[in-house]
């Protein structure tokens, strides 16, 4: 492993961290990161970086996932890749606004055209037929990675 990524998680081992968990504010960052990190050292296992779910921060910041891992390369913690963020977003938001845009994401479920909610179900029911309570995006993401490493739905 490259030693400028020496703290870069291991995928095959944990989940990055939940969707929920903010950094500067946003939602999924910190798991944006975890991701790229993990693809940059090869431990990403079955998880994707750059995938539907981050396309969401990356055009709320104007920030490619390109340019976001050329910078993760560098070896930077999330406290330095949080001030590259915030001096290179093409899209610059106010504290408020990047509130309001994690409150939406964070709260946001399947959009309501037939074959999205179709698949979230499916998705859902697949890890448990009990849990009605799975309604958001960040809800079944926190199941899967639960579920996916011994934990019981």
């Amino acid at each position: 492993m490259n030693a400028t990524l020496n703290h870069a998680p291991n995928l095959t081992q944990r989940p990055p961290r939940s969707p929920r968990v903010r950094l500067g504010g946003y939602v999924i960052l910190g798991r944006i990161l975890d991701k790229g990190r993990a693809e940059l050292a090869g431990t990403a296992g079955e998880y994707k970086y750059n995938n539907p779910m981050d396309h969401h921060w990356f055009r709320f910041t104007g920030i490619t996932a390109e340019a976001l891992k050329a910078e993760l390369a560098t070896g930077n913690g999330d406290g330095e890749m949080l001030a590259w963020i915030e001096e290179n977003a093409p899209h610059k938001h106010t504290p408020w606004e990047v509130q309001q845009w994690s409150a939406w994401l964070n709260e946001r479920g399947p959009d309501g055209d037939v074959e999205t909610l179709e698949f979230f179900t499916k998705r859902v029911g697949d890890i448990s037929k009990t849990r009605e309570d799975v309604k958001t995006w960040f809800d079944y993401l926190d199941l899967d990675d639960h579920v996916t490493f011994g934990g019981k739905a």
